[in-house]
């Protein structure tokens, strides 16, 4: 199947993001949201995006023009009808996720396929209350999509090869690198990330090092351009702490039991750049 239009669902950060990259790259998009406010805050984003690159000389006006041309906004799933792949970008939340899956499932072509851009929710759950689950994917694009080059392809138990592929190659004309993925926790970058997060956290609460020293150290000594406590910071720190539970409900092994520190500061809604404080003040 060769992908030529694409639905999103959702608007924000990650929506309007999966939007632009495909619209760039010569891909019609349909964005749907809730409201009309929604969908033309999302398309504004895109086409402030779109701007700093045209002032860094990365693509010009009539770049931006064709791009903005190929995005569609609606408040109505019937305008995915058209989509050969709809990808539900909604809040990382199970029981929205199904109750949009199930939707689309109902009302799409019988030979689109439907993906989720989901960070631990597992595919092959969401796969079983379709009634297409050869062609459910997952599709986990990492913030901020238009910039950040990988795709996590999640194949469900149940997905099929044909979905993988065309998904596969409409994530490379994206001018993405995706890698493929079995289901589980956690795919592969957050299993690794996350954790090593949450110790970092466990290293400052010893006070084995200042919060500062610690990011250095890992930005230095390991080449990484954020450290860990400033990237918890720019992640949410409800979202780590929400990862890691989901961890250890999942995997049932101490080694993911979130820092009593990391526990505390989301008590005290401290949650990083979100809030103005986290780890550092903003």
């Amino acid at each position: 199947m060769s992908i030529q239009t694409v639905g999103i669902i959702g608007a924000g950060t990650m929506g309007n993001g999966i939007a632009q990259a495909c619209a760039v790259s010569g891909v019609n998009v349909v964005m749907v949201d809730i409201s009309d406010a929604a969908v033309a805050k999302g398309l504004a984003t895109v086409a402030g995006s779109l701007d700093r690159l045209i002032k860094k000389e990365k693509i010009t006006e009539a770049d931006k023009a064709a791009a903005l041309s190929r995005i569609k906004t609606s408040t109505s799933y019937d305008d995915l009808k058209g989509a050969q792949l709809v990808i539900e970008a909604a809040t990382e939340n199970y029981d929205l996720k199904v109750k949009i899956v199930k939707q689309l499932d109902g009302m799409l072509a019988p030979e689109a396929i439907i993906a989720s851009n989901t960070s631990s929710i597992s595919i092959t759950k969401l796969a079983a209350v379709t009634a297409r689950a050869d062609r459910f994917i997952g599709m986990h694009f990492f913030n901020p999509v238009p910039m950040m080059a990988l795709v996590e392809i999640i194949r469900g138990l149940q997905t099929s090869d044909a979905t993988h592929a065309a998904v596969h190659d409409l994530s490379t004309r994206l001018g993405k690198s995706p890698i493929t993925v079995k289901n589980a926790p956690g795919f592969v970058v957050n299993r690794i990330l996350v954790p090593m997060i949450n110790e970092a956290f466990f290293v400052l609460a010893e006070g084995v090092a200042s919060a500062e020293d610690i990011d250095a150290g890992m930005k230095l000594g390991c080449n990484q351009p954020i450290g860990p406590l400033a990237l918890a910071d720019m992640i949410g720190l409800d979202v780590c702490l929400a990862v890691m539970d989901v961890y250890l409900q999942e995997f049932g092994d101490s080694k993911y039991r979130a820092c009593p520190l990391l526990k505390e500061m989301v008590a005290a809604g401290q949650l990083g750049r979100k809030t103005g404080k986290g780890v550092y003040t903003y």
